[in-house]
């Protein structure tokens, strides 16, 4: 990954590209069919990487659908980051070895950080990162139904010692809103641990983009804002 990175999401559900409101599945947007062909879109207009999300691995469900939108979309020779329902050693190798380039762990970093401890070991820290996502400072867990009781700062700090150093940072209850990124938790997560953070959630405009980089973030996820037209990614890229 490069200093800075604008990572474009395609949260997939059933085998669509959907954007849930703080989460939440009774507030989605359906923005495409085709998932590889989303892909292509970010592709062409210049993205390095991707974010991709099983949210129906993250709620706990089979996710079939998803598996194959996630091989269409490997297919068109994405750099892509993935998450959502890698609760086993098993699920974290196969989807290494399908073509994903990075995983992040969620609710595996909150609940089996054994799990994330013998994962970094045997793929590395490059390949294998964590989701810390906040609501009012408490990390939420099982597609962000579940309040782990952890506190964020606490939860990094373990995960830094057993050897995580890519963290997506997302702020929950600004998630799919267009309030704005919560950059200052961000930056308060980077500065505190000697972390790689990359943030999510909230972001509406080029400002965002902006400010997470002046932060010294990683990078910035973006979803819904690029879908509805709200930021250009070329003009993204080029913040």
């Amino acid at each position: 990954m490069t200093l800075f990175t604008v990572f474009p999401a395609i949260d997939l559900r059933m085998g669509k590209v959907v954007r849930l409101a703080q989460g939440d599945p009774e507030q989605q947007t359906v923005y495409g069919q085709d998932p590889a062909r989303v892909a292509a879109r970010w592709l062409a207009a210049g993205a390095d990487w991707l974010h991709v999300v099983d949210l129906d691995g993250a709620f706990g469900d089979s996710g079939r659908g998803n598996r194959a939108a996630l091989a269409a979309i490997l297919r068109t020779n994405a750099r892509v980051q993935f998450g959502g329902g890698l609760r086993t050693l098993g699920q974290i190798e196969q989807a290494l070895s399908s073509g994903v380039k990075r995983l992040i762990l969620g609710t595996s970093a909150a609940e089996s950080p054994e799990l994330v401890r013998e994962a970094i070991a045997r793929f590395g820290s490059d390949r294998v990162g964590v989701g810390i996502d906040v609501r009012e400072g408490r990390v939420q867990v099982r597609g962000w139904t579940q309040d782990s009781g952890l506190d964020s700062q606490e939860l990094a700090k373990q995960l830094y010692e057993i050897g995580a150093r890519t963290v997506v940072h997302t702020d929950i209850t600004r998630d799919g809103m267009g309030r704005g990124l919560n950059v200052d938790a961000s930056r308060e997560l980077s500065k505190a641990i000697d972390l790689h953070v990359i943030a999510s959630g909230g972001v509406v405009s080029l400002d965002d983009v902006r400010r997470a980089r002046q932060a010294g973030l990683r990078g910035v996820i973006i979803g819904r804002a690029l879908y509805e037209g709200q930021i250009s990614l070329q003009e993204a890229l080029r913040c």
